[in-house]
C-alpha cells in the first residue's frame, strides 16, 4: 500500500501544474468568451510573448528582476503584444465581422502561421534560459516538497483569475465583451465599440499569453516547445467549459492532478508513459457526461 503522504505529495504537485496549464487556457477563454472566437494562435502567442521578453531582456542586459533591464524588457514585451492585439483587430478581426466562426477560426490559424514563422526569425531554434527571480528548487511545506516556480504561479494565477472574474461580471465593459460575443452586429447597433473592445480582450489575452510564457520558460527554457503546450490545455478547455474563467482553473488541477497520479499508480501495470495521452481520455469522457464543461453554458439552439 502507497504512502499517504507520498499520494498527496504527488497529488499537489499535480495541482499546482495544473495551475500552470490553467493559465494557458485562459487566453482562450478570454477570447472565446468576448468575441466567440476560438484562438488557434494562443500557443503560438506564448512562445511569441516569451521570445520577446528575452530578447528584450539580452538587449538590456539584464540577469534578473533586480535589474532595470528586466522591467524594462517586461514593459516592452507588453507593448509588442498591445500592437499585436491592434494589428489583429485591425487586419484579421475587422474585415470578418459577423462571418461564421469557422471563417474566423481560419483567420487564427492563418495567424498562428505568421507568428511562428516570426518567431522563428527572432529566436531561432534556441533554447534560452529565463530568470524571473524565482527557484526552481524545492521547499518543504508540511512534510511535502514543492517547488516555489509552482507555489508562485499557483498565487498569481489565483489572483488572475479573481480579478477577470469580478471584471467580466460586474464592469460595464465586461457586460459589453459579452454581448459581443452574442452578435457582433447587434453590439455595434447599441453603440458597443467593436473595434476597442477586441483591442482590449486581445490584448488581456496577450498579458495573459506573456505571463504563462515567463512562467513555462523559467520552467523549461524559452523554446518553440512551449507552443505545444496549448494542446494540454484543450483538455482543459473541454473539462471546465469554453467560457469560464473559474473553469479554467478547475479544469486544469483536474487534468493536472490525475495525469500525475496516474502516471504514478497506474503507467506501471499500462506500460508507462500515459502522462502525455490521459489528459485527452479524460476530456473524451467529460465530453461524453457533460458536452459544455463543468462550467460551461448549456446552448439551447431552435430549429
Amino acid at each position: 500500500m502507497s504512502d499517504p503522504m507520498f499520494i498527496l505529495e504527488v497529488a499537489i504537485s499535480g495541482l499546482l501544474s495544473g495551475v500552470l496549464y490553467a493559465l494557458v487556457a485562459l487566453g482562450f477563454v478570454l477570447i472565446y468568451k468576448a468575441s466567440g472566437v476560438f484562438n488557434f494562435a494562443q500557443g503560438i502567442m506564448v512562445l511569441f510573448a516569451a521570445l520577446c521578453f528575452v530578447r528584450l531582456q539580452s538587449l538590456f542586459g539584464a540577469n534578473g528582476p533586480s535589474h532595470i533591464g528586466f522591467w524594462a524588457a517586461l514593459v516592452g514585451a507588453m507593448a509588442i503584444m498591445l500592437l499585436l492585439a491592434i494589428c489583429v483587430e485591425r487586419l484579421v478581426l475587422r474585415p470578418l465581422v459577423n462571418q461564421p466562426p469557422l471563417t474566423l477560426f481560419m483567420a487564427t490559424m492563418g495567424l498562428a502561421v505568421v507568428l511562428e514563422g516570426i518567431a522563428s526569425l527572432v529566436g531561432g531554434n534556441l533554447i534560452y534560459p529565463l530568470d524571473i527571480g524565482i527557484a526552481d528548487d524545492p521547499i518543504e511545506i508540511f512534510g511535502i516538497l514543492v517547488r516555489k516556480v509552482d507555489l508562485f504561479a499557483a498565487a498569481a494565477g489565483t489572483i488572475l483569475v479573481a480579478a477577470l472574474t469580478v471584471f467580466f461580471q460586474f464592469s460595464r465593459v465586461g457586460r459589453a465583451l459579452r454581448a459581443v460575443a452574442d452578435d457582433h452586429l447587434a453590439a455595434l447597433s447599441v453603440g458597443i465599440p467593436l473595434r476597442h473592445i477586441w483591442i482590449l480582450i486581445w490584448s488581456i489575452a496577450g498579458a495573459v499569453a506573456l505571463f504563462a510564457g515567463l512562467i513555462w520558460g523559467a520552467k523549461l527554457g524559452v523554446q518553440f516547445s512551449l507552443s505545444t503546450i496549448a494542446l494540454k490545455s484543450l483538455p482543459v478547455l473541454l473539462i471546465g467549459g469554453f467560457t469560464s474563467i473559474p473553469g479554467a482553473i478547475a479544469g486544469g488541477l483536474i487534468v493536472g492532478a490525475t495525469e500525475k497520479l496516474t502516471e504514478v499508480f497506474l503507467a506501471p501495470a499500462l506500460g508507462g508513459a500515459i502522462e502525455s495521452w490521459f489528459a485527452y481520455v479524460l476530456a473524451l469522457a467529460f465530453l461524453l457526461i457533460r458536452p459544455q464543461g463543468l462550467f460551461g453554458e448549456k446552448i439551447i439552439e431552435r430549429v
